[in-house]
């Protein structure tokens, strides 16, 4: 069994990489790190694993009896934390925030449609960002084909949990609810990821908005195409081929089909020169820790896919 130990324990992301790791065959969940939850039951604050853990938060950190650390606290606390502390030999590190997804430090960028083969021999892995995630499925086949030449616009809804589980002014239901807003305009801190892998530079135009609904991704990016459509979805079809978590779907796609699992499907449309392509991830899961999980499976020589077939709450 591969065991396991979570720092910032009490987040979103760490709640839901707990849902998956209690399932999953070859894991075992050993300690859970949390300052604020020190001393109180994991269930009892992620009442989602009420029966499925009878684990403690602690606020002690043993690094030599784990073999992988996932690191889910708040960005710029990983680089922190390895300021005060040695990665034993052999220890792997799957580093939820944003902190090295620049690739210092030895850390692999834990994309797996852009870095598969990477990512089975890396030792420490910086995941994506939700946003990140979403924006560049929907584009990699494009780029890898040279074919992002002109401008490129992108509007993506994301809901609350994106926020973090920390309350604020624009997570507050009575705010959120009947109610959209834009927010971070052409200045999202993901950009600078997306645009790194796709080597679009400023031609990348990404107006994020906050969704009234709890969790979910739903992207629509806009640019030139000389294809034809056909030409499309077979660029697209070959990139994603050996992809177990993303496809492109013969119509529209919602988030309904992706909340609750680590999907992401994508739709092509083609009008008058302007390619728009719809993608939706679930941004806790596929935006995060499912990824995570996905990262961990690689790093570990196990089927990508295992503990990670779940169901979604279509209706």
């Amino acid at each position: 069994m591969i065991k396991v130990g979570i720092i910032g324990g009490a987040g979103y992301t760490a709640g839901e990489l707990v849902r998956l790791l209690v399932n999953h065959p070859e894991a075992s969940v050993v300690w859970i790190h949390s300052e604020s939850q020190a001393g109180k039951p994991v269930a009892g604050h992620h009442p989602g694993l009420v029966g499925d853990t009878d684990l403690v938060f602690t606020d002690q950190v043993d690094l030599y009896g784990i073999d992988v650390l996932f690191m889910c606290g708040a960005h710029g606390k990983s680089q922190s934390f390895w300021e005060e502390h040695t990665c034993p030999a052999g220890l792997k590190v799957i580093d939820l925030a944003q902190d090295f997804r620049d690739e210092s430090a030895g850390y692999v960028y834990g994309l797996t449609e852009l870095n598969r083969d990477r990512i089975k021999g890396a030792t420490k892995v910086a995941n994506p960002g939700c946003f990140a995630t979403a924006l560049q499925l929907a584009l990699l086949p494009l780029a890898k084909a040279g074919l992002l030449q002109g401008d490129i616009h992108v509007q993506a809804v994301t809901g609350s949990t994106g926020a973090g589980v920390k309350p604020s002014e624009t997570t507050h239901f009575s705010w959120r609810s009947n109610n959209l807003s834009a927010y971070k305009v052409l200045t999202h801190q993901h950009l600078a990821e997306i645009r790194r892998n796709l080597g679009v530079g400023d031609n990348l135009h990404f107006i994020p908005v906050r969704g009234d609904f709890a969790r979910g991704i739903f992207a629509v990016a806009q640019t030139p195409c000389s294809l034809s459509l056909e030409e499309v979805r077979a660029l697209y079809e070959n990139y994603y081929a050996e992809a177990p978590f993303t496809w492109v779907l013969p119509g529209s796609a919602d988030l309904k089909q992706v909340v609750n699992t680590n999907k992401c499907l994508l739709s092509l449309e083609l009008h008058q020169g302007q390619l728009v392509v719809t993608s939706v991830i679930d941004n806790l899961l596929k935006g995060a820790s499912g990824q995570a999980v996905e990262n961990m499976n690689l790093m570990f020589s196990l089927p990508q896919t295992t503990g990670l077939r779940l169901k979604a709450s279509a209706f």
